[in-house]
């Protein structure tokens, strides 16, 4: 009968230890691993997978423009029309792709776990890499909206209306909304690794939901809106960059390594 207790004891025990959440230290050590990885990548496999992320993430713009087009003008309205934002990021981020705003975190804890001369040559490669191959997507994938007639008249029509509405905001407010829109990326790429496929998918819908709904500003998703006004004779392309993409790109970088990584960082340090 002793025996038998000990035994119960011993499965009562692993079976705590499974239902136990995932320790900080051990989340760290996963994305600093993967940060490891991509760090180490080739150009053209970090470039190639920019680029299809910059493409696959204008299906944002492209889905929010969808569903503006059949809705009617009421208070509800941009609520729903936010739905359309996860769709290029729930691509991107479950297809592994290369996107600017994850960068921000995964080779970071990285660098601040072994704040090497190399080490910080291949976060600012990387950087370089991501962010041109993503912008290079953007542009494409504008240029196919603009002149390739791939979305009906009245949808293009919406899709020009939302990227009006966010080349309006001055580069203050670019810069400003850019913290939270990183740090929300950057709380995802935390978040995944203890997350199933179908875990997966309700973060990323959630969180990028926020920020499209909350009108923040996204470097890359919102470079598509920008790139749209500029081929369309909209927006100049000089105002775009330093209006928008610049500051954009600073607050996420801001929220995204400046405040997520940073505070991730320091509640592990001591562990890892």
């Amino acid at each position: 009968m002793p025996e038998k207790r000990s035994a119960l004891d011993k499965e009562e025990r692993a079976q705590a230890e499974q239902m136990t959440s995932v320790k900080t230290s051990v989340i760290f050590e996963a994305i600093r691993a993967e940060g490891d990885h991509e760090l180490s990548r080739s150009f053209g496999a970090l470039w190639w997978s920019g680029v299809t992320a910059g493409v696959a993430i204008s299906l944002s713009v492209v889905s929010m423009g969808f569903l503006q087009t059949v809705l009617p003008d009421a208070p509800w309205t941009p609520a729903v029309v936010s739905l359309g934002y996860p769709v290029g990021f729930l691509i991107v981020i479950l297809g592994r792709m290369q996107l600017f705003t994850e960068n921000t975190v995964t080779p970071i804890l990285s660098l601040f776990h072994r704040p090497t001369r190399k080490n910080f040559l291949r976060t600012v490669r990387i950087w370089g890499i991501v962010f041109g191959a993503n912008m290079t997507g953007c542009l494409l994938a504008a240029a196919l909206l603009v002149f390739g007639h791939i979305v009906p008249a009245p949808h293009l029509e919406s899709i020009l209306t939302i990227s009006r509405h966010y080349g309006s905001a001055t580069a203050a407010q670019h810069l400003t909304w850019g913290i939270p829109a990183g740090f929300l990326i950057a709380s995802i790429v935390w978040i995944l690794p203890r997350m199933d496929t179908g875990g997966e998918v309700l973060v990323i819908l959630i969180l990028t939901y926020m920020i499209g709904l909350g009108g923040l500003s996204h470097v890359v998703a919102g470079s598509t809106e920008l790139f749209v006004l500029v081929l369309h004779g909209d927006l100049g392309p000089f105002a775009a960059v330093g209006k928008a993409i610049l500051p954009a790109f600073l607050g996420n970088a801001l929220g995204g390594t400046g405040m997520f990584a940073v505070l991730t960082y320091a509640q592990v340090r001591e562990e890892v």
